[in-house]
């Protein structure tokens, strides 16, 4: 049996497990599929309204699209198989892509740390948008050298489906040379789908999404969220989780939990824009794709995760890309990263949805482990913050400062 042989066996194996796991396992982890997916899909399909156009939504509006693709294959065996197939049509066309012949060890190994992944994570992983973004955020990635502009196309596309590729956006402006095909192409896909949305009488609602997101409070797998869970689960006057029946997700609440809210945003606001201009240092010092685009991307994915008010254990999918492609250029110096996401998708499943029950009612062994997960992602954007900050510049640039700073100032 060939290398490529043994890996694409391992991708249908690993999907199929994933998929029926979505149904064995407790607390419905494909439950977003039939409950929001379905309805907002159908909607719009009978003509009684759409998401992002004649309401605000939480949503980005081309999040439709993928829902309403679903329903291609609903008629094999109902719509969340029908999601089940659709995601899985749309790795094989990434993991294609990052196979290719099956010659390079790099992307066979990045293939495999994928597959890994998407067990370790499952099937939240599978029956959530992320499952779409990451795809198309892993051949974006992989195209950014040798085919900008569709590559910047593809990760506006997937961040007009959900926020987050934005950041891998970002780190392509800073970390690509050319900077005119990353902007260009992400201008060109918004633009078409803001015209869309105009045309269809939403430019009222073309940005809704944001606003949805401001507005929310503290979900309980959040990382900020931690205290206020182990103040629940410790019994502390005013200390609580709740279900939020306008957001569908589970919050905390307690002291100062307003002053926190309200300080989360603009803290994120500034921890995206310090790595990013930690970027823009290290860009300006000569340092290459190769080596800044992986550390950074991922420090700013991280950073959503880390400093977000929400933290749905899907978010972790938001990794594979800048992983995969950290593997494929230096796959060496990217095992321990890899090692440790894949801790951390352990940890995020075995909270949700195996332990989820021990959240919503605190229990001491779920919330330990959620710790554990929120500590773990926590300490790898430190260390891909560390990893930018410590990146060398190349010898010739160095040798360019150094003369620079020798040289006497000019005569005015």
């Amino acid at each position: 049996m060939s290398r490529r042989a043994a890996l694409w066996i391992g991708f249908a194996l690993v999907h199929a497990l994933v998929a029926w796991l979505g149904f064995a396992y407790p607390n419905e982890p494909m439950g977003d599929v039939y409950r929001v997916y379905e309805p907002w899909s159908l909607e719009a399909l009978q003509g009684r309204g759409i998401v992002g156009i004649t309401e605000a939504w939480v949503y980005p509006q081309l999040a439709l699209v993928p829902m309403v693709l679903a329903h291609t294959f609903a008629p094999i065996a109902g719509y969340t198989v029908g999601w089940a197939i659709l995601v899985t049509l749309l790795d094989a066309a990434a993991f294609a892509v990052l196979v290719g012949r099956g010659a390079s060890l790099p992307r066979r190994t990045a293939a495999w740390f994928w597959l890994a992944y998407i067990v370790l994570l499952g099937p939240v992983g599978l029956y959530r948008l992320e499952a779409v973004t990451v795809a198309l955020g892993i051949v974006g990635c992989l195209w950014l050298v040798g085919r900008p502009w569709a590559a910047s196309m593809l990760l506006a596309v997937a961040t007009w489906i959900k926020v987050w590729p934005a950041a891998l956006l970002a780190a392509a402006v800073i970390a690509v040379r050319r900077r005119g095909a990353i902007v260009g192409g992400a201008a060109v896909v918004s633009v078409l789908t803001l015209g869309a949305v105009a045309l269809a009488g939403g430019a009222g609602n073309a940005f809704g999404f944001i606003d949805e997101q401001t507005t929310r409070g503290l979900q309980v797998e959040a990382p900020i969220a931690t205290p206020y869970l182990w103040g629940a689960l410790l019994g502390q006057r005013g200390f609580a989780v709740s279900y939020s029946f306008e957001l569908l997700t589970f919050q905390v609440t307690g002291t100062e939990i307003d002053t926190v809210i309200a300080a989360m945003t603009p803290a994120l606001v500034l921890a995206m824009a310090a790595v990013a201009a930690l970027g823009v240092v290290k860009a300006a010092r000569g340092i290459g794709f190769a080596a800044l685009f992986p550390p950074l991307s991922l420090a700013l994915v991280l950073g959503l995760i880390v400093f977000n008010k929400v933290g749905s254990p899907q978010y972790l999918a938001w990794l594979v890309p800048s992983l995969v492609i950290g593997i494929v250029v230096r796959r060496r110096v990217w095992a321990g990263p890899a090692i440790l996401a894949l801790v951390a998708a352990l940890l995020t499943q075995l909270v949700y949805p195996l332990l989820y029950a021990g959240i919503l009612t605190p229990e001491p062994v779920a919330v330990t482990v959620l710790t554990l997960r929120n500590l773990v992602v926590c300490a790898l954007f430190v260390w891909m913050v560390v990893r930018v900050a410590r990146l060398p510049a190349p010898a010739r640039r160095r040798a360019e400062i150094a003369a620079a700073e020798a040289s006497p100032s000019p005569s005015v």
